[in-house]
């Protein structure tokens, strides 16, 4: 047999088939056949060759196309990197498993593309970033520097402490990219501007008033007439995302609080022994009622201004010290500490760690009536006067007793609740699928919560980190008891998830009222928005809002002069339709309505519209109405840019490796 192959495959035939058979293999690559791929990525950017750039995508030429890939392990980076910075921003309202949605991540993924696709246009316009650049960056990350200034030894330790630890090299390497993605984005933002005739515009119309008249029609008598069968399906075929029911769970929970548990009587000796051991605890602290006259003393002022500052304060001293000075008084006349003025300098009772450094290193040296001064804080320099001290007295053990039985109580009941909490965890943990054995040996009751949906915030649920528990996968799959979750200070649950229903489309036959009201409250909301085009006619064909509002029993219309924009006209809705409608034309109004979610219908006319003053803007609001436009703009410019660029490459996202 291996000679007869030997035979068919030696002739010029064989030769030419094999021929024909390398040739594919040359064009797509053989490494691709021979070689493990190692690199498994969520993205690919196809690019045209640089030297081709209007290279045809279909094959074989889109073989010579570039290939650049966002890799799996980039992409979760990032992904941890948005988990953090949300956790950060949302603290204890954070949900993991809402974070870890498709939308979510491919949201991540297309920042990373449009970051891509500007780093790769940059390169292709010949942008390079040079080595100068990058140290400039590196140099002004506040986390490398050390009092404003770059610190060598910072920067080493900060990169590393990173995981995995990155080399200056590799994060060189990360700031070049990245200087890169937003090279091309963060210049043409810049060169955004705008012309003064836009300013005017945005002016007159920002600044627009418009007088207008308007009525109220009650709403019609409401739709009553029968459904059909095919009418109330098509509604449902339509909008079956309306008749979903919310993924639920019901709940099986041991709820434990330090603050019910019994605590053993309060042991007089042992109380004792406690006091003896922290008696100093009980001693009430030195005050001394002081007041004071400030000579403030400028920040920055110059070695003249600071000795006229203290000649002053002296001068005022010595007139403190004199016979019968009043020295409220004196304070009332000539202190600068606005806080105490009104009272002539009292500072009240004062202990020690209330005031700055020297201020109360010289109150405390002082005897009951003396007068201390000038002394110098960062504030400027003070007088001093000490009115009257209360020594530090120890308090009895009557007199704390109160105190040590109260933290006593609160040390037992501690000891307690983690006594409880460890046994109850330990009995868990031989039965996991269960609370109730665990429970009945500790004498603790089992509650039920549900079934509840995560819109809810029922009971034990009105605290996140029970509701991540309780429709994360873990438990939701398993079945099994939760680790306790302290949802207060010695307070905490233990959960289980005994049954669960997914979010699902409920049958018609369950919705079917639902359905048909919808129906019915859809015929009335089209009958009142036919009614309120049959109303713009009349206006339009020279009927006036009081005819119509006679003919229709309604109120008479209300005049408002000049209204702003932006001002609310009572229903949420209307002041939009106001300023959307035409102005108009001289000598005429402008009709139009607003139907109200209740079928009211808000009939009104533009009478006149009067632009905003471009001459009222002060040149200061003029030049921050022009940076928002310009920034909006640039934004506007950065967002076309991005997606011209897309449209230029061939981009290939595999989902399944989120």
């Amino acid at each position: 047999m291996l000679q007869t192959l030997r035979e068919k495959t030696s002739g010029w035939i064989a030769t030419v088939i094999i021929g024909l058979l390398i040739i594919p293999f040359a064009l797509v690559g053989l490494q691709d056949y021979l070689v493990q791929r190692g690199d498994v990525h969520v993205a690919e950017i196809d690019v045209p060759p640089s030297w081709w750039r209007g290279a045809p995508a279909w094959w074989p030429v889109s073989t010579l196309w570039e290939h650049e890939r966002i890799t799996t392990q980039e992409f979760r980076t990032r992904l941890e990197n948005a988990r953090q910075r949300a956790r950060q921003e949302q603290g204890e309202a954070f949900d993991a498993r809402a974070f870890e949605t498709a939308e979510n991540k491919r949201a991540v993924l297309e920042q990373m593309i449009d970051e891509r696709v500007q780093a790769i246009a940059a390169r292709e316009s010949g942008v390079a970033v040079d080595d100068a650049l990058v140290r400039r960056e590196i140099q002004s990350i506040p986390a490398f520097q050390v009092d404003g200034r770059f610190s060598p030894e910072r920067y080493q330790l900060a990169l590393a402490s990173q995981s995995p630890p990155q080399t200056p090299r590799q994060f060189e390497q990360l700031v070049r990219e990245g200087v890169l993605q937003t090279f091309l984005a963060s210049n043409l933002n810049d060169s955004a501007f705008t012309t003064p005739s836009e300013i005017e515009r945005m002016i007159r119309l920002l600044g627009e008033r418009r007088s207008v008249t308007l009525m109220s029609l009650p709403p019609a008598t409401p739709d009553a007439a029968p459904v059909s069968d095919a009418e109330i399906q098509k509604w449902y075929a339509a909008n079956a995302k309306d008749y979903r029911a919310p993924q639920q769970v019901t709940l099986e929970y041991v709820e434990l609080d330090g603050s019910t548990l019994p605590v053993t009587a309060v042991d007089d000796e042992a109380l004792r022994r406690r006091y003896e051991q922290e008696k100093n605890r009980y001693v009430a602290a030195e005050q001394r009622l002081a007041s004071h006259i400030l000579v403030r003393v400028p920040e920055g002022a110059d070695a003249a201004a600071v000795e006229a500052a203290r000649k002053k304060a002296e001068a005022l001293a010595a007139q403190a010290r004199a016979p019968g000075a009043d020295f409220a008084a004196l304070a009332r006349a000539n202190t600068d500490d606005e806080g105490s003025k009104a009272g002539g300098g009292d500072l009240g009772w004062v202990t020690r760690g209330l005031m700055v450094g020297p201020f109360e290193d010289a109150l405390f040296s002082m005897k009951s009536g003396e007068i201390a001064g000038p002394v110098r804080t960062d504030f400027g320099w003070h007088v001093i006067q000490l009115r009257d001290l209360q020594a530090g007295a120890q308090e009895s053990f009557e007199q704390a007793r109160s105190a040590l039985a109260r933290e006593q109580a609160e040390s037992d009941r501690e000891r307690a609740f983690n006594d409880l909490s460890g046994r109850l965890v330990d009995l868990v943990y031989k039965n996991p699928s269960s609370l109730v054995p665990a429970a009945r040996e500790l004498k603790l009751p089992v509650q039920t919560l549900g079934p509840v949906s995560r819109d809810e915030s029922t009971g034990i649920l009105a605290n996140p980190a029970v509701k991540r528990a309780a429709f994360s996968e873990a438990l939701i799959q398993d079945g099994t008891v939760s680790d306790p979750i302290e949802i207060g200070p010695n307070r905490s649950v233990l959960i289980r998830v005994t049954s669960h229903s997914p979010e699902r489309t409920l049958p018609l036959a369950q919705v079917r009222e639902r359905v048909e009201e919808a129906v019915r409250m859809d015929r009335t909301r089209k009958a009142a928005e036919a009614r309120a085009r049959a109303l713009v006619k009349q206006v339009q064909g020279g009927a006036s809002l009081a005819s119509i509002a006679q003919a229709n029993g309604a109120a008479e219309p209300t005049q408002i002069p000049e209204l702003p924009r932006g001002a609310p006209l009572g229903a949420p809705g209307v002041s939009e339709a106001v300023f959307s409608a035409a102005a108009p034309a001289a000598g005429t109004v402008t009709p139009g309505t607003e139907v109200l979610p209740d079928g009211s219908v808000v009939l009104f006319t533009v009478d006149a519209v009067m632009p905003g003053d471009v001459a009222t803007l002060d040149p200061t609001q003029r030049a921050t109405l022009q940076q928002q436009l310009q920034a909006l703009q640039g934004a506007s410019d950065v967002q076309a840019l991005v997606r011209a660029l897309r449209q230029r490459y061939r981009i290939d996202v595999v989902e399944t490796n989120f």
